[in-house]
């Protein structure tokens, strides 16, 4: 039976340890990608139901021009790590109602800074084939020092001695994000595709459209 709906713990992380060596850490990734895409997925207070929403935005006036959502249940248990396995079926199926097909995927996640290196930007990646990047409000793993407190500084994220990402001060001294390559980007172009999504907050427009849609689809469930 397949991990995406009752496997156990341990058939999922066989499936991660499977496709972890399908991600492209090679191709630098678009340079300017006409549309982005916003990931995120919402949970009703129970966790018992859960809406995925994928918002695409023009990259140069980050207008959003496509976005669906779908609603569902978990198909995985709470397990940190594994976290793809609930919510990767419903967002295939937001991202299946598009109908624009969006350069880059940005992930409300991470990619590469994951315990096993196959985090849910890393997923999503490698199932589709787009461009994806994470970007994470708060780190899975890894050691890091602050960052200087003007926008667009960073420092490395490391874990086991491997970079695995960078904490990105997208607004002056604000909190920073935790951003890490998933599929067919450079960490150099995912850290200039967050800089270029956060022109006035600290969260991406692509996670901050996709978070509204996906809470006001929970919503009008319930």
């Amino acid at each position: 039976m397949s991990p995406m709906s009752s496997g156990s713990w341990q058939e999922a992380v066989a499936v991660q340890e499977e496709l972890r060596p399908l991600v492209d850490l090679v191709g630098p990734g678009p340079a300017a990608p006409a549309t982005v895409a916003g990931l995120d997925v919402a949970y009703e207070k129970s966790g018992e139901l859960l809406a995925a929403a994928v918002t695409v935005l023009d990259a140069r006036t980050l207008a959003v021009v496509d976005s669906a959502v779908s609603v569902g249940r978990p198909a995985f248990g709470y397990v940190p790590g594994l976290f793809a396995f609930r919510e990767l079926p419903a967002l295939l199926a937001a991202l299946d109602r598009l109908t624009t097909l969006p350069a880059l995927l940005v992930c409300d996640g991470h990619g590469l800074a994951h315990p096993r290196r196959f985090g849910l930007a890393c997923h999503l990646g490698v199932v589709t084939g787009l461009p994806a990047i994470g970007v994470g409000k708060t780190p899975l793993v890894g050691e890091w020092a602050p960052p200087p407190i003007e926008r667009g500084a960073w420092s490395p994220l490391r874990d086991g001695g491997d970079v695995v990402g960078r904490v990105l001060r997208t607004r002056a001294g604000v909190k920073p994000v935790f951003v890490s390559v998933g599929h067919r980007m450079s960490l150099a172009n995912a850290t200039a595709q967050v800089l270029a999504l956060t022109p006035r907050y600290r969260l991406p427009e692509t996670t901050r459209t996709a978070d509204r849609l996906c809470r006001d689809a929970l919503a009008g469930a319930v």
